[in-house]
């Protein structure tokens, strides 16, 4: 039973650390970013309606696609508390875009005001180019 606690924790820590793969010239590639520190977590879950098996981010073919994130952040608690740590709130932000290019690098990023979390697509150039069509929060 040692041995396998063992084994599990070690290959979490070499699954973490992997590089990150090339990008790929014929695909478009989407980066990830938080601007708060409240965001604590911002990772790709599914690329049209599909699973990922590497959650950093997202390497898709041109052309059009929907981008499912998994979005946490804290929200503050309210209340008397004034000091205690807020809660943390779990969503899943989708984002459609129908004009990825190829060899292009756009960001995705998340935010959150209070309880209410968006997410905006930006190209190259830092424009907007989609933000979230769905945000479905589990608390």
């Amino acid at each position: 039973m040692r041995r396998l606690m063992l084994f599990l924790v070690a290959s979490t820590v070499v699954g973490c650390s992997t590089p990150m793969p090339a990008a790929n010239p014929q695909m478009a590639w989407v980066d990830f970013s938080t601007p708060f520190p409240n965001d604590k977590l911002l990772m790709a879950e599914r690329l049209d309606n599909q699973r990922l098996r590497d959650g950093r981010f997202f390497q898709v073919t041109p052309g059009s696609h929907e981008l499912t994130v998994r979005f946490d952040f804290e929200v503050p608690s309210g209340g008397m508390d004034m000091f205690g740590g807020g809660r943390e709130r779990l969503c899943y932000l989708i984002v459609k875009y129908d004009h990825f290019e190829a060899g292009q690098r756009y960001l995705l990023q998340a935010r959150s005001m209070a309880f209410t979390p968006e997410a905006r697509l930006y190209n190259a150039k830092r424009e907007i180019v989609a933000e979230d069509t769905q945000a479905n929060c589990l608390n």
